[in-house]
């Protein structure tokens, strides 16, 4: 037996859970929120329900990981840095590079680097992180599990973009979508429930939080996926606009007088989705609350979004076979999910009001006769991380 460790670090947070492998079980997990702010907030859940915060300043992710390790030792979860064997960390962007997870070693390293440039607010924070494992736990495996890495199956008519193919050539300029590693594990899980070969199957993913993407996984390959060259693609999101006609950035920016595009991109991914709609909020359940007109109009509109998605890829695939809500508003929305269902029932599917009065389990939601299952199903994204860990040390 080993202990693995799936970490998940942003610009300015970092989420792990620790594993025993090979049999999966979770020691430990944490979070810690506001690195690089005063007043970061710092939690740690293990044992029978035991639970540690603390509120300090964690000025980067160095001291947030050595922090860590740490209080595991305090608490008694290990009694060494040495108990941990590997190390799995999520990054957003592999590119074209990193087809597949991969062992990470200083020519590894130096490309997630360099992929910065599609992945700014992630790939930094996280090759910082992994030079910080490095160093810490030098005898650990650390492995890469790339958001990307699920969608490189999509074949070219699907990736690229109608403009000058040179653009492609030298710069790469392509759809890479994103959440690779919720869309396999719900994918392999709704198989797995349906009692049939992933392989046989025709399957859309809905991962459905803050972040929203659709992907359409035939025979277990991603041959379609929402989000495109960065995450701020696809459907309605929290913050994120979703697809838009890019005409309407120059004569939007004229108008308000901004002279710089990364402004007008800053507001297309932190200013808009339900929250330039509704005027309210980015969080789902408060939209759902509010009386407003614009916050009604909003969750049409992200419903509505997430229909033509699913629609086009039954289109893609030539038919489906299962559609899967995961993630937060996935997999607590219970009337997202019906709407969303009962907009797109010429299709075959129905979902069963009482099932579906469900939240955070696994279970199939759709009733006894539709032709088209639907299926509820938490996501995992960090027991796929230790999976490919172990994998990759053996």
């Amino acid at each position: 037996m080993s202990k693995t460790i799936a970490i998940n670090a942003g610009s300015s947070s970092l989420k792990w859970q620790l594993f025993e492998m090979p049999q999966e079980e979770v020691i430990a997990s944490g979070i810690v929120e506001r690195i690089g702010l005063n007043d970061s907030i710092f939690t740690i859940k293990y044992g029978e329900g035991e639970k540690f915060n603390e509120t300090l300043d964690i000025n980067d992710h160095e001291f947030a990981v050595s922090r860590i390790f740490e209080k595991m030792i305090e608490l008694n979860i290990i009694g060494s840095f040495d108990e941990i064997t590997g190390a799995g960390h999520r990054v957003v962007a592999g590119g074209e590079d990193f087809k597949e997870s991969a062992l990470i070693d200083d020519e590894a390293l130096a490309k997630i680097e360099a992929l910065a440039e599609f992945a700014p607010l992630h790939n930094p924070a996280e090759a910082k992180v992994i030079r910080i494992f490095q160093k810490l736990v030098p005898g650990a495996v650390n492995v890469a599990v790339f958001d990307t890495s699920f969608h490189t199956t999509m074949p070219a008519v699907n990736y690229l973009y109608s403009i000058p193919m040179e653009y492609y050539d030298k710069y790469q300029a392509r759809k890479y979508g994103a959440h690779g590693t919720s869309h396999r594990y719900v994918a392999d899980r709704a198989a797995d429930m349906l009692g049939k070969d992933i392989k046989d199957l025709k399957i859309i993913t809905c991962h459905l939080g803050n972040g929203a993407s659709i992907t359409a996984v035939d025979g277990g390959k991603s041959i379609d996926t929402s989000m495109g060259f960065t995450p701020l693609a696809g459907v309605t999101m929290g913050t994120r606009a979703g697809d838009i006609d890019a005409s309407l950035l120059p004569y939007l920016m004229e108008k308000e007088g901004l002279t710089d595009i990364k402004d007008m991109v800053d507001i297309l991914n932190k200013k808009s989705g339900l929250l330039g709609l509704s005027g309210i909020s980015s969080d789902m359940r408060e939209v759902e609350e509010s009386d407003s007109e614009n916050a009604k109009l909003a969750l049409e509109i992200f419903n509505n979004r997430v229909q033509k998605y699913i629609g086009s890829y039954i289109a893609a695939m030539n038919g489906v076979d299962a559609i899967v809500f995961t993630a937060g508003i996935g997999e607590n929305g219970v009337e997202v999910r019906e709407e969303i269902i009962n907009g797109i029932t010429w299709f075959g599917c129905e979902v069963d009001k009482e099932k579906n009065n469900v939240r955070g389990k696994e279970v199939v939601i759709s009733t006894d006769d539709s032709k088209v299952k639907v299926l509820l199903i938490p996501t995992d994204e960090e027991v796929m991380i230790a999976r490919d860990v172990e994998a990759l040390k053996n």
